[in-house]
């Protein structure tokens, strides 16, 4: 739940960032039209509801992700590879900053960690548990493949592009880099069509604030209520505590949001952090190692959590490397330690994982 609220948070801010610069709204009064947009459909819509906006809201992207891009490179690629180099020869060099600065190892080591987050996202995960059989997890793979590359490559267009189209060198008279596709979409287009691109940041934000939502209302009503509290709860009972549940955390999320000088990328990394290191390494050794069991995946668990909170706290050293490292590397030590300590997995266990082996090969 920690998590979740710095995750649901940052898309608050996000949503607040684009009412303030779009309609120049107070800060405060933006976040909160934006949380009333995610809650509200949300709460009333479920798990169908969530998953039909976010294909609508992940064309949306994709397509303002390569349309803003495109457009702001007139010459096309290799013009924006002249003018980065006349700008600053060093931009396009790999293992530089945006400042064109040489990165230490260890911040080269935090970036490449981002990739294990991926492992640990609940509200990633659980869409898996909407397919509807084994034939379509292929299918399935391209598509997220392929959605994720142009996505990726538009979004690192944009900040390319973005280095060009503004004054300085960093943010180009913005003081805050995070608005800088609004400033090229109000820039470059009609009003009508900067609407329309423009409510692809409200897509972005939609799309995963819903989700986290709905996993982590669903977990706070069936796993927490249902199973401490009311083991005989009907459905609409935990219907009902689902969409408190929503209400409640959209509140803790929106406090946390309000404060101004929050960021969508430090809200987002400590987040990411958490959800990789707590679930990410219990997940992958749960596929590609029989002898985990129950104590081992709740050891891993605790420890990838609390290793991301207290290395957080701390500064300066070997503490600057991204705190999902060495969550990811103890929670995965632990896994294999304690399970091992406690008798491994049952024979039931071992063989359900043998026969999950083979059927893999049902999944290409």
């Amino acid at each position: 739940m920690l998590f979740f609220l710095f995750y649901t948070s940052s898309g608050l801010v996000a949503g607040g960032k684009l009412f303030e610069t779009v309609f120049g709204l107070d800060y405060p009064v933006a976040v909160v039209i934006g949380t009333l947009c995610v809650v509200s459909y949300t709460l009333f819509g479920g798990f169908l509801a969530v998953s039909w906006t976010d294909l609508v809201q992940g064309l949306l992207m994709s397509a303002a992700l390569m349309i803003v891009p495109i457009a702001a490179m007139e010459g096309g690629f290799g013009d924006l590879a002249m003018a980065l180099e006349a700008k600053n020869p060093e931009l396009l060099t790999m293992f530089n900053n945006v400042k064109g600065e040489p990165m230490s190892l260890m911040a080269i080591v935090s970036l490449m960690a981002w990739g294990l987050g991926y492992f640990g996202q609940p509200h990633i995960l659980a869409r898996f548990k909407a397919t509807r059989s084994n034939a379509d997890i292929g299918t399935a793979r391209r598509i997220a493949v392929g959605w994720t590359a142009l996505s990726m490559a538009g979004a690192i267009l944009v900040g390319l592009t973005g280095i060009l189209y503004v004054d300085n060198q960093l943010v180009g008279g913005l003081e805050d880099s995070e608005r800088i596709f609004m400033l090229l979409v109000n820039s470059m287009f009609h009003p009508v069509i900067a609407g329309i691109l423009l409510a692809a940041i409200l897509a972005a934000i939609m799309s995963t604030a819903d989700s986290q939502l709905l996993v982590s209302s669903s977990a706070l009503a069936e796993d927490f209520y249902k199973q401490v509290f009311r083991p005989q709860a009907s459905s609409d009972e935990i219907v009902k505590v689902g969409r408190a549940a929503v209400i409640i955390l959209s509140f803790i999320a929106l406090m946390l949001a309000m404060n101004p000088e929050s960021t969508v990328l430090g809200l987002v990394s400590y987040a990411w952090a958490g959800f990789g290191a707590a679930f990410g390494p219990a997940l992958l050794l749960s596929l590609f190692w029989k002898g985990m069991n129950r104590n081992g995946a709740l050891a891993g668990i605790i420890v990838g959590a609390m290793t991301v909170v207290i290395w957080k706290q701390l500064t300066g050293g070997i503490f600057d490397l991204y705190e999902l490292v060495p969550g990811f590397f103890l929670a995965g030590l632990s896994i294999i330690v304690v399970s091992k300590a406690t008798g491994g997995a049952s024979d039931a266990v071992e063989a359900q994982f043998e026969t999950y082996q083979r059927n893999l090969v049902t999944f290409k």
